[in-house]
């Protein structure tokens, strides 16, 4: 159990480090407006899924997760210095889907709902 609170706190360390690194020092016009939702890191820190989405519909999320690969390298020595980890691991970065999936469902919930209102009419 100590090793997953460990990966819990290690992973939101991370959050907060790249999430603070994509607002001040990276100058990629494509990452300006993201924001990283989650990361979840394997347990040997070889890699880390980074979740991200974008804060307006300017850029196109893909765009920006190429803009992320490209600055990878300078995010990874960054942080090698900032958190004193004996690994920084590769990133792997990906687009959070989840607000499209509760949309998706209020809307079906709401269609749904609405159908069984006619249904009790007059």
């Amino acid at each position: 159990m100590p090793s997953n609170r460990r990966t819990i706190r290690l992973n939101q360390l991370l959050r907060e480090e790249l999430a603070s690194l994509l607002q001040t020092e990276i100058k990629d016009p494509r990452v300006r407006s993201v924001t990283v939702t989650r990361v979840e890191a394997t347990q040997d820190l070889a890699y880390a899924d980074v979740y991200v989405r974008t804060l307006t519909d300017e850029i196109p999320v893909e765009e920006a997760i190429a803009g992320l690969e490209s600055a990878e390298g300078f995010v990874r020595r960054r942080l090698g210095r900032e958190l004193h980890l004996r690994r920084i691991p590769d990133f792997r970065f990906h687009a959070d889907r989840a607000l499209e999936h509760v949309r998706r469902i209020d809307a079906l919930l709401d269609e749904a709902l609405g159908s069984q209102g006619d249904d009790g009419g007059d």
